[in-house]
């Protein structure tokens, strides 16, 4: 499976929303696998790497004009068009890390209360290669404007405490496990 190539089936290269989701996406790739690596467990290491590379394609179905998409559905749509896009391409593993990265995850009960515009179901990231991916895409936004800048893990850690205190217990957990 060749992430790149699917990348570019659904981003024509030389477009904005190119560039931005292939800047942003091999970031997080080179995070996420970095973080895999020092890991003293089994992880499927190239997985990792693809799921990273693919984890924010959907985002072309999102009205985000600053990031070169004129789709029609709020930014969050990402995570579950993402998941429906990789299903239809038959990889329905990858697909699953679409669905689940979005802050450091999200119950269905909270979807609900939150009205958030996502199905009502558990969105949380279950196997360890979707935790890496997920708590790799923290440090990095897709905005052009922050010019490819990771965010340290302070920043990270204050943008996730607005959430409240069981979203930080996520987060600190995986900073214990896979680091800075």
């Amino acid at each position: 499976m060749n992430p790149l190539a699917l990348i570019d089936r659904y981003y024509p290269p030389g477009t904005l929303a190119h560039a931005v989701l292939l800047r942003h996406s091999t970031r997080v790739a080179a995070r996420a696998t970095a973080v895999a690596a020092r890991l003293r467990c089994p992880v499927d290491l190239p997985f990792v790497e693809e799921a990273a590379l693919l984890h924010d394609i959907g985002i072309l179905y999102t009205d985000a004009p600053e990031l070169g998409c004129s789709g029609t559905l709020p930014y969050l749509a990402h995570a579950y068009k993402g998941r429906e896009l990789l299903e239809s391409e038959g990889l329905a593993r990858h697909a699953l890390v679409c669905d689940r990265h979005i802050g450091v995850g999200l119950s269905a009960a909270e979807i609900a209360a939150r009205h958030l515009p996502l199905p009502a179901r558990d969105m949380f990231p279950v196997t360890l290669e979707e935790q890496i991916v997920t708590y790799a895409d923290l440090f990095f936004s897709k905005n052009p404007q922050e010019n490819d800048r990771e965010r340290s893990f302070a920043e990270v850690r204050s943008s996730v405490e607005r959430y409240g205190a069981e979203k930080l217990q996520i987060l600190d957990a995986w900073y214990e496990r896979f680091g800075p």
